[in-house]
Formats: C-alpha cells, sequence, structure tokens
C-alpha cells in the first residue's frame, strides 16, 4: 500500500493527487487505488483522465462488486461527505476480493472502452 494523499494541514488540489494514483496503476507501479473527495466525482474524474484508467465512484455492494466485475475498474471512489466511515470501510474491504475474469462476457465490452481509447482522433 502507498499512501499519494495529504494530510489534514495540506493543500494539495484533488486532481494533483488523483492523478498520480491513477499514473502509478498505469506504470505498473500500483494495481488499485481508493481515491476520497467531498463527492468523490472530482477524484474520479481525475484519475480517468490517466490513459488506461477506469474509475468510479460507488457507495453501495452490488455497484463495488460490478465496478471491478464488470467494469475492470482499478479505481474506486468515494465522496466523504456522502458515505460514512463504517460502510466506506466495508466496501473497501469488499472491492478487494473482487478481481476481473478476462473470459467473462463482460470483458469483450471492456476490450472495447480500451479500443476506443487507443483509437487516434
Amino acid at each position: 500500500m502507498v499512501d499519494v494523499g495529504v494530510d489534514a494541514s495540506s493543500k494539495t488540489a484533488y486532481p494533483d493527487v488523483a492523478i498520480a494514483a491513477a499514473q502509478m496503476i498505469a506504470d505498473g507501479k500500483a494495481d488499485r487505488a481508493l481515491l476520497i473527495c467531498g463527492t468523490g466525482l472530482g477524484v474520479a474524474i481525475s484519475a480517468n483522465k490517466v490513459k488506461g484508467i477506469r474509475a468510479a465512484t460507488a457507495h453501495d455492494s452490488y455497484s463495488v462488486e460490478r465496478l471491478v466485475l464488470s467494469n475492470n475498474a482499478q479505481v474506486l471512489t468515494f465522496g466523504q461527505r456522502v458515505i460514512g466511515i463504517e460502510l466506506a470501510s466495508r466496501l473497501a474491504r469488499e472491492w478487494l476480493t473482487y478481481h476481473f475474469d478476462e473470459s467473462s462476457a463482460s470483458a469483450q465490452k471492456v476490450a472495447l472502452i480500451t479500443e476506443f481509447e487507443n483509437k487516434d482522433q
């Protein structure tokens, strides 16, 4: 586990942290990232700007499951102002147990997303 976050007194903008974490995944230095901001949305948008990264906000068990099993997302984001610490902890633990199956029906859909991302536009 690598903490790329900020401490309580830091003024670092959330996009800097989200992009740094996502870049670690893209560079093969990390497998996943858990990112938190006020809503979870800003860090998800920021992380998704890094090529090859799939990030989404999820605040329930089913969405966390589908994030990995259907979408092979490497980044889970939470909204600190939206979700309680107990639920966030439980969802993070659940998220870590899921692994994408490259032979699943969803693999072809994820491949289409990747193909589009890799197109010269």
